[in-house]
């Protein structure tokens, strides 16, 4: 881009397509600007000058600046972005710009640090749920279990946990001779090739990785839990926490969050007892089904944990899978899922079963436990199934 249509954009103010930048002071706000431009329409990023189309000037010599542009654009983003660099000298110092032209949609979106940006009106910004969702069709990314993640290293799988997965299934580790553990990480769907390198599944990261939700595509994919003290969201919110990690330990952390709030009183006779709001076998089953089960499509979204005066609510992203109906999950059917990978983890750690019975479970043990019925229901446009566990309102005696 030449000077005269660069001074001409700033004469025009800052835009969408244009940002302003006095020094480079903070090269981690160009990195993340010069993302966002390569995952929208492009842009120009200028260096020595402030809005409204003032020009600032810098000290900085070219030749060091665009050399740091240029090392930027071929390594700081997960894959090399195309950008046009220059300077030109004004009574105020230097002016430093990179032009980005609006890329070709590739394997999937830029990211920086390990997230994904855009440009929101004049703003660079991480991206909402719903922005998200639109940046990952635009390029055409529709997140599965078997999705390689680019991002990811092989490193990033944590061994011993992917070994006593193996020796849970029978798998002979000792025993001579031993394919190599890139392969057997192959075999099993955990990594696979992309342009020649062996990275993680997203399988691979949320069954076996170090830190799952340390990635673009998995930042969102943990359990939300919130308490509330009435019987809908507008009420005061008394706990909430996060559950991430691997997929059985978001559902472990979020039973031990479930048990800080305590138990409720029921009263037999003359004698108390303290007993759960509802069976802890019921949310666990209702939790495992939610992480399995959920659409990892639907970017930016959680599994929902929400306590009310009233009831238990689990929401899980993705309408139920493979065209299952509600009337068939109640009647235990034959088992479906949309993530077979994942739910054989789950079986194979012992925290479900293969025989579709969950649901009529959950039913019976709460019957027994307080005569009410559990509620699914399955939204298909909003794209969300939800279980509700009904309790009466009483005292939650805290374990504080």
């Amino acid at each position: 881009m030449e000077w005269s249509e660069v001074l001409r954009r700033i004469e025009g103010g800052e835009s969408a397509n244009t940002e302003f930048k006095q020094s480079l002071s903070d090269f981690s706000s160009i990195g993340r600007t010069l993302c966002a431009f390569a995952n929208g329409d492009g842009g120009l990023l200028v260096v020595g000058a402030i809005d409204p189309g003032i020009i600032t000037g810098t000290k900085e010599d070219p030749e060091s600046v665009q050399e740091r542009f240029t090392n930027f654009l071929q390594n700081g983003c997960v894959k090399p972005i195309t950008g046009e660099c220059d300077s030109h000298h004004t009574e105020e110092g230097w002016v430093h710009w990179v032009f980005v032209p609006r890329h070709h949609r590739g394997y999937e979106p830029f990211s920086y640090n390990g997230r994904y940006w855009i440009r929101r009106v004049r703003s660079t910004v991480a991206p909402s749920a719903s922005e998200l969702q639109e940046l990952l069709n635009a390029f055409g990314l529709v997140l599965t279990e078997k999705q390689v993640i680019a991002t990811a290293e092989v490193s990033d799988i944590d061994l011993n946990a992917f070994h006593s997965f193996m020796q849970a299934q029978g798998k002979e580790l000792e025993k001579e001779p031993q394919p190599d553990i890139e392969t057997d990480m192959r075999n099993a769907s955990v990594c696979d090739q992309l342009n020649g390198t062996l990275r993680p599944t997203l399988y691979g990261l949320m069954v076996f990785g170090r830190d799952p939700q340390g990635f673009p595509h998995a930042t969102s994919l943990f359990i939300q839990c919130s308490r509330y003290e009435g019987v809908d969201q507008a009420s005061d919110v008394l706990s909430a926490g996060e559950s991430r990690g691997r997929l059985d330990e978001q559902v472990h952390r979020s039973m031990g969050w479930f048990r800080s709030l305590g138990r409720k009183e029921i009263y037999e006779g003359l004698y108390r007892e303290d007993v759960p709001l509802i069976p802890e076998e019921v949310l666990r089953e209702a939790l495992v089904n939610a992480v399995i089960h959920r659409d990892y499509a639907i970017a930016g979204s959680q599994v929902m944990l929400e306590v009310f005066a009233d009831r238990i609510v689990v929401t899980s992203p993705g309408a139920l899978p493979n065209h299952m109906t509600v009337e068939q999950a109640k009647m235990g059917g034959a088992p479906r899922s949309r993530n077979e990978m994942m739910a054989n983890a789950m079986v194979v750690r012992g925290l479900m079963e293969r025989r579709g019975r969950g649901w009529l479970a959950m039913r019976h043990a709460m019957r027994n436990f307080n005569g009410t019925e559990p509620t699914l229901e399955n939204y298909v446009d909003d794209r969300l199934v939800r279980v509700t566990f009904h309790f009466e309102s009483g005292s939650i005696e805290s374990n504080d």
